[in-house]
């Protein structure tokens, strides 16, 4: 079964994504941990779909500091915990024409929840995920098309995405490879969304002055989708939208024909990589 997992963690799931994530697991009965930092959101998943089928956790992903202790606090309290997405991130426009227009705390700030914050939550949480072979676990890491094909305006936040792409690139490689059969049931699954019409926009005031706060596909369009290519019979390590995996494929297809190459030589060489 391609989502065999039971207990999942959602960052970011108090709207968007990771909202439509979390109600469609709860639907198909898998038990979820909505983590957010709005409460009220939180509360209001719980009322709706009650205690037993999910629990709210808030906290705010871009805490580091704190995070090792809250990482701890939720092994802790669902030890049977086997999958995490790592979905929460946002997005600010930069116009380098206009430098003094850049916050730099901004640009910090977007690159903490969007690249670091998974870095994190992964290394934290991989102990935990290593502990339960050989049933299966899974990372689920929520980049963007834009990873791959970089929207100039949000320069910072395309960034991100590429990065976190590359860390579902070599950490699938680490875990999977021959060198570690300890880690072979954890799966690395990569969701790379087009632009989907999410509070995400709607957020940025450029945007709405422009009246370009509602790009992209609706919501539930795309989640049905999604939704189906993660439960689906054939297993896929990354999920792309029908609307982007042309354009993406063909930039992608060369590169990871390359990237197997030169895995297969570096392992071929005995060397670290």
């Amino acid at each position: 079964m391609p989502f065999p997992y039971k207990t999942v963690l959602i960052t970011g799931a108090t709207s968007g994504i990771g909202l439509a994530l979390a109600e469609r697991m709860i639907t198909a009965g898998i038990f979820v941990i909505a983590v957010g930092r709005r409460q009220d959101r939180l509360d209001a998943l719980v009322e709706k779909h009650g205690a037993d089928k999910v629990a709210a956790e808030p906290f705010d992903v871009s805490d580091l500091d704190t995070m090792p202790s809250w990482v701890e606090h939720i092994r802790a309290k669902y030890p049977r915990l086997d999958s995490i997405v790592l979905n929460a991130g946002f997005q600010r426009s930069l116009d380098f024409t206009s430098p003094s227009t850049i916050s730099l705390s901004s640009v910090s700030a977007e690159l903490t929840t969007n690249y670091l914050s998974p870095v994190h939550m992964v290394t934290l949480f991989l102990p935990h995920l290593i502990s339960l072979t050989p049933s299966p676990t899974s990372i689920v890491l929520v980049s963007s098309g834009l990873a791959v094909l970089p929207l100039p305006r949000c320069a910072n936040y395309s960034a991100t995405k590429a990065a976190v792409h590359s860390l579902a690139w070599s950490l699938r490689c680490q875990l999977s490879g021959p060198e570690s059969p300890h880690t072979h049931h954890i799966k690395v699954i990569e969701i790379m969304p087009p632009a989907v019409q999410t509070e995400l926009h709607p957020q940025q005031k450029d945007l709405v002055e422009a009246g370009q706060d509602k790009p992209g596909i609706e919501l539930e369009r795309y989640m049905e989708e999604t939704w189906a290519d993660l439960v689906g019979e054939e297993e896929k390590e990354e999920i792309v939208h029908s609307v982007l995996r042309d354009r993406l494929e063909a930039v992608e297809g060369p590169r990871k024909t390359a990237w197997a190459g030169f895995v297969r030589a570096m392992r071929g060489a005995g060397l670290r990589f």
